[in-house]
């Protein structure tokens, strides 16, 4: 491609796409006009084996009862809280508080136990999930559908590293990394987030791993009143649920695994892979488009290709307006916005429309996707402290982190995973360069080994969790069972895909274990 490198420094999210996109499809709307009765009792009381913690030390935790009351947003859901040591290793030590949000099962004499759920990021909020989650009315009838927002997120002691201000200019930030002030500026953005994370959260910035996350999942299970784990994890999520699996193999029970990730890669390959991903989106996308009337982006791959390069180059060299004033569109907020409505087929409409806007100088609707993608609202503050929740849970994960020296080495692999968004991609490898948290104890290989069949999912179009991870995954976990959606989007159940939809729900609702390599 002929475009010029361009520096982005927001990465793509293992995140649900409702979770991405929330308010943007209004907005544009007004433009235009185990055994089958596994699990607990349904008390919410730990007690018994499913009480019994894996260090005597920790017991109280486990023991613990959840004040569950009606949510003050939302009677027709329960609120409450779950305590848990900030530090594992030291479990005498400070506490902090999660927060948690329930659906009760609607038919409680058939219920099974909790389904506990994870929408992903790192950095999105479990328990505002439980009121939009895609589970099937049947699941609903006989599983309680459990969220919490994990340490670090939403209300659980949120990490916190920038002003909305400054997160504003983090979002913005474009850059040529071919040059010596491009470089500069990349690095200066880097190591100013690290700071803003030790400055403002101090201790917290060593502990919201995602070791640490499944650790405070199993006192939730016990907690629940539940002597095994069922689980949902979309995206992210589907790493919380492999740590979970591999911590505490004995009290997996049925484990849904949708978007996959492959927790075996590292920075570099994990970074490539995710930008071929959003490749794969971006190709199709472009070929449905070129095939309606009135699509901006030519008629041929070239020609998509050409104009939308052109378009992040004209937008480096010079921003174009949007309804606000004070914020133009640059080009990485453009190339946000673009990756952002990639993570469903449904946004596809939109985003024809807002590059056709874009193209003829009017970068409002773009910027309204890049916000979505980062939970701003509309009045400048962010909803949620989901940006930086994401930052330091991966930089924590792993805190990797390459010079721009090293990571030109990697520069050719980017520009080829993705003509269209990976060039410069290869300064994103010093993200983590600031970050000074360090996990308390070593994580462990990926493997679940001992734990009860557990459900891979993996979409052959997926952006943002390419479908390769779901297969390497799904081949990692000792028990792992692949399960293959062939469409696009990201995260396969309650997309519209029956067979999905019907294999997962036999899995959580009877124990029908799908045979490996099941395709809908």
């Amino acid at each position: 491609m002929s475009r010029g490198k361009l520096i982005a420094l927001v990465v793509g999210f293992g995140l649900l796409v409702g979770a991405v996109l929330g308010g943007v499809t209004a907005a544009l709307v007004l433009r235009d006009g185990g055994s089958d009765e596994a699990g607990g009792d349904g008390g919410s009381g730990g007690g018994g084996a499913a009480g019994e913690a894996p260090d005597a030390a920790l017991q109280g935790f486990y023991d613990q009862d959840i004040d569950w009351s009606d949510c003050e947003d939302d009677d027709a859901y329960e609120c409450g809280w779950l305590e848990v040591p900030l530090d594992y290793q030291e479990p005498d030590g400070e506490t902090i508080e999660l927060r948690l949000r329930r659906e009760p099962a609607a038919e409680p004499d058939e219920r099974i136990a909790s389904l506990v759920t994870n929408p992903g990021g790192p950095g999105a909020s479990g328990a505002d999930f439980v009121t939009y989650a895609p589970f099937s009315s049947a699941l609903k009838d006989r599983f309680d559908i459990v969220g919490f927002d994990p340490r670090g997120t939403g209300e659980s002691s949120p990490i916190d590293c920038l002003s909305d201000e400054e997160l504003d200019e983090y979002m913005a930030y474009s850059a040529d990394p071919e040059t010596p002030e491009g470089q500069a500026g990349t690095i200066e953005w880097q190591e100013r987030f690290g700071a803003g994370c030790e400055e403002l959260s101090g201790d917290l910035v060593n502990h919201v791993s995602t070791v640490e996350t499944a650790r405070d999942m199993d006192v939730l299970r016990a907690a629940l009143g539940d002597e095994d784990l069922h689980y949902v994890g979309f995206s992210y999520g589907t790493t919380l649920g492999a740590v979970y699996a591999t911590y505490f193999p004995e009290r997996s029970q049925r484990l849904v695994l949708d978007g996959a990730t492959d927790p075996s890669l590292d920075r570099v390959d994990g970074s490539i892979s995710q930008i071929a991903g959003f490749e794969v989106a971006w190709d199709n996308f472009a070929a449905d488009c070129q095939s309606l009337p009135g699509c901006p982006l030519g008629s041929t791959p070239d020609e998509a290709s050409q104009i939308i390069d052109g378009f992040f180059d004209e937008l480096l060299a010079q921003p174009i307006a949007t309804s606000d004033p004070d914020r133009p569109l640059t080009a990485a907020l453009a190339q946000t916005g673009v990756q952002a409505a990639l993570y469903s087929e449904d946004y596809w409409p939109i985003l024809t429309q807002a590059i056709d806007d874009g193209l003829s100088g009017d970068g409002t609707y773009l910027l309204l996707l890049a916000d979505s993608y980062a939970d701003r609202a509309e009045d400048g503050t962010y909803n949620s402290n989901l940006m930086e929740a994401f930052y330091a849970i991966s930089c924590l994960d792993d805190p990797t982190s390459l010079g721009p020296d090293e990571a030109e080495q990697y520069a050719d692999d980017f520009a080829e995973a993705s003509p269209t968004f990976g060039q410069g991609g290869e300064i994103g490898l010093g993200w983590c360069s600031g970050y000074t948290g360090r996990q308390a104890e070593e994580p462990r290989e990926v493997t679940g080994e001992g734990a009860a069949p557990i459900v891979v999912i993996g979409t052959t179009g997926d952006p943002a969790t390419p479908y390769e991870e779901a297969v390497a995954m799904a081949d990692e976990l000792e028990s792992g069972v692949l399960l293959t959606r062939e469409g696009e989007g990201h995260t396969a159940y309650g997309s519209g895909n029956s067979c999905i939809d019907d294999t997962v729900d036999a899995f959580l609702l009877e124990g029908e274990v799908p045979e490996d390599g099941t395709t809908c």
